[in-house]
């Protein structure tokens, strides 16, 4: 019967022997998404260890003896079967502590959500998720004091991501009408900062797809751009001018 273990490598080799459990727990909480129980370090710690004298316990049934050999020798002690064949160490330590463990936690997972149409993504929040992959665009907040704001979301604008509180700046600042509706950027703008504690929600208004060098405005007519060009945003064309003195010649003719 081998000593407990004292040494550096004993201890290493505990730490191994719960690794299964951790590789589990982890793809476990990816797979299915956060619940209750992971708020509670202690309870994950717990599911980590059960998992991993789970995982271990199959492993003695299953090939006991070849690993014991691997691992302590009585003769020679600790590690030396592993010295020997390093090669195989290798392979069978990546397939017990990492493979195995990640197989049956996305077994476990699947089997769970088999039936259930719900599907988990792993974005920590809704802030995060919009501006994963956010084009350039108006965007407009309404302040709990009632006040419209609003700017250019572009190339040098930038936005706050999980754990940090939500904020956003945007890269050039729009006056808004009291009715909620873009007039003009500002001249000299270097833009403006905005803090969600201090909005009621925002607003993101998008270019009409293929616009070009056509009228900026959304689907709605919500968005009034005017003749200035904004980085990113085309500036509007003088047509409704030119349909103006069309009609006039006409009606002079």
């Amino acid at each position: 019967m081998p000593h407990a273990p004292t040494t550096v490598t004993q201890v290493v080799i505990v730490v191994l022997l719960v690794l299964p459990g951790v590789t589990y727990q982890f793809v476990r909480e990816r797979a299915r998404g956060p619940v209750p129980g992971h708020r509670d370090l202690g309870e994950r710690i717990l599911r980590a260890v059960t998992a991993g004298i789970a995982l271990d316990t199959l492993y003695i049934l299953l090939a006991g003896p070849w690993l014991v050999r691997l691992v302590y020798d009585r003769r020679r002690g600790w590690l030396t079967g592993a010295a020997d064949n390093p090669r195989i160490t290798a392979l069978v330590a990546t397939t017990l502590l990492i493979v195995v463990p990640a197989a049956a936690a996305w077994i476990a997972s699947w089997l769970s959500s088999r039936g259930s149409r719900s599907t988990y993504d792993p974005t920590p929040t809704a802030w995060d998720k919009v501006f994963q992959r956010r084009s350039h665009c108006l965007v407009r907040a309404r302040m709990k004091s009632g006040l419209w704001v609003g700017g250019y979301y572009g190339e040098k604008s930038y936005t706050s991501g999980y754990p940090e509180a939500a904020d956003l700046y945007l890269q050039t600042t729009w006056s808004v009408s009291s009715a909620g509706r873009f007039e003009a950027p500002l001249p000299h703008s270097g833009g403006i900062y905005i803090r969600m504690d201090d909005v009621e929600f925002l607003d993101f208004v998008e270019e009409l797809p293929g616009t070009g060098e056509g009228d900026t405005t959304d689907a709605r007519d919500t968005t009034a751009v005017g003749p200035q060009r904004e980085e990113g945003v085309p500036a509007r064309r003088e047509s409704a001018r030119a349909h103006a003195g069309s009609a006039d010649a006409a009606s002079g003719g």
